[in-house]
């Protein structure tokens, strides 16, 4: 892996490259050079031929240390992975993509590098390239080949879905009564759009009065001059006439006093003249500098205006992102989440709560019309729930079969049957589902990761958490909203921590 020195410089990219080609030639960890060097090049041969849409989630399979991403239509990438060893594994759960990084620099590990880092969890779980031995072998992140992790940083968003599997899981088609109905949302994304408009509208308009307003001051500023040169003018024109009223006092001769004297008229013409052209002046940059209030005005108005436009479009655009839903048996109760902000907290029934109900996450796909199609990925301490032909992509061959498990708790259909939602908090979230919305339904409660700046994130309880226990020495949970989402107390601009640091 390369590292920065002491100084903080880089090596370059070359280095990078160069050093990753001579490990995966030589082998790491035992594995043999044919082995590593098939593996760090099997994300190649494992891309979809079909034309992809853009991701919409991405599943990491512990078990086969293997990931694969999907969009709408079925799964468009595929490459090997190696997560957490022993003592620091990878938790398994549901997560979603926090933060990007192209070039990110472990603080821990004598600055290791970790490229196209895509943050999960804020205590440091993460995708990023490095090494693959062909086996677990990070400190709890997921590793990624190096060109892989770049194509992959280049398609995926702030937000979308990361769910970490025991074992096999894949997204299958659904449909249940209990999954929230449909609405159309062509009049909330026509007000969206108009608002948005208005918005950019707005802006112009105050970007337009700025103008007129530094105008206006650059006029008053061009007229001040004129008037201090005609003021110049007169305190001459005062000084010739006192002058020249002095050589008339002091004529010895009426002919040198008539000489004085007209020399005394031209002076006080000279004066009436510099008197009317500096009235003159002065008025017109009476006139300017008149200009300048209003013009001030109007930019703190449009300003203003342009600010309720700009809140109003934040607020339907917000209300236009997808919705996450998370129902916890261990809390028995329902949460409702938007851009990364609860918006509702309510109790709920589960039926026979002391059973066991699994964990499922249920995704709105693109709409239909005015149809929204489910999938769900259902996660039970190694299995899936059902043997998948994934649509999309060439189907899986016999070693990527997803193994069949009879249990009810394995049984997203069955989990939907247990669930009682009251009438009106259907109501109130019917119409807030859009594609890439989730349901998300656990028996696990909400994870401590959940906060400000993410999704809801659960942990697997019956799963090894070695990866993410070591990150919480000396966790403050409190700790962690300030600047960049963190308290200033432990994070500053370089987005370093003592706590968070073993990623």
């Amino acid at each position: 892996m390369p590292y920065r020195n002491r100084t903080g410089s880089r090596l370059p990219h070359l280095t990078t490259a160069a050093l990753a080609a001579v490990v995966a030639a030589s082998g790491v960890a035992g594995a043999a050079p044919g082995r590593q060097r098939d593996r760090q090049q099997q994300w190649s041969a494992s891309v979809d031929a079909r034309p992809p849409g853009e991701p919409v989630m991405a599943i990491v399979s512990l078990q086969r240390q293997q990931i694969t991403v999907y969009d709408a239509k079925g799964w468009i990438l595929r490459a090997p992975v190696s997560s957490g060893q022993k003592g620091r594994e990878t938790p398994a759960g549901i997560f979603s993509i926090l933060e990007k990084e192209a070039e990110h620099y472990s603080n821990l590990y004598d600055d290791a590098f970790m490229p196209h880092m895509e943050r999960l969890t804020w205590s440091g779980i993460a995708l990023h390239g490095g090494v693959l031995p062909g086996h677990p072998a990070s400190h709890g992140c997921v590793r990624l080949p190096y060109d892989f992790a770049e194509r992959l940083f280049d398609v995926t968003k702030v937000g979308m879905r990361v769910i970490i599997a025991p074992g096999d899981a894949a997204p299958v088609a659904i449909m249940h009564p209990a999954l929230f109905p449909q609405t159309s949302a062509a009049s909330a994304e026509a007000a969206a759009k108009a608002a948005a408009e208005e918005a950019e509208q707005a802006a112009a308009k105050t970007d337009k009065a700025r103008s007129a307003a530094a105008m206006a001051a650059r006029e008053a500023a061009r007229a001040a001059m004129p008037v201090r040169v005609q003021e110049v003018q007169k305190r001459k024109a005062e000084a010739k006439l006192e002058a020249a009223d002095r050589a008339v006092a002091g004529a010895a001769s009426d002919e040198a006093k008539e000489a004085a004297k007209d020399a005394q008229e031209k002076a006080a013409a000279e004066l009436a003249d510099a008197e009317a052209q500096l009235d003159k002046a002065k008025a017109e940059a009476q006139a300017k500098l008149d200009a300048v209030a209003p013009a001030r005005l109007a930019v703190v108005a449009a300003a203003a205006e342009a600010s309720a436009a700009a809140e109003k479009a934040r607020k339907l655009a917000r209300e236009l992102e997808p919705v996450s839903v998370f129902i916890s048996r261990k809390t028995q109760h329902l949460y409702l989440r938007q851009a990364s902000q609860t918006i509702l907290d309510i109790p709920i029934t589960i039926k026979d709560p002391d059973r066991q109900i699994g964990t499922h996450i249920f995704t709105a796909m693109d709409r239909a019309g005015d149809a929204i199609p489910w999938t769900v990925v259902s996660l039970q301490h190694g299995r899936a729930e059902r043997n998948v032909s994934e649509p999309g992509g060439p189907g899986p061959s016999p070693s990527h079969d997803v193994e069949l498990a009879s249990t009810d708790e394995s049984n997203p259909e069955a989990a939907l049957d247990r669930i009682v939602i009251p009438p009106e908090t259907i109501e109130r979230i019917a119409p807030m589902i859009s594609p890439r919305s989730s349901i998300i339904i656990s028996d696990e409660g909400l994870s401590p990761e959940t906060g400000r700046g993410t999704d809801f994130v659960v942990l697997l309880s019956g799963e090894p958490q070695g990866g993410i226990a070591s990150r919480r020495r000396g966790y403050s949970h409190e700790a962690r909203y300030g600047r960049y989402g963190f308290g200033d107390r432990y994070w500053g601009s370089s987005f370093r921590s003592p706590f968070f640091s073993s990623w």
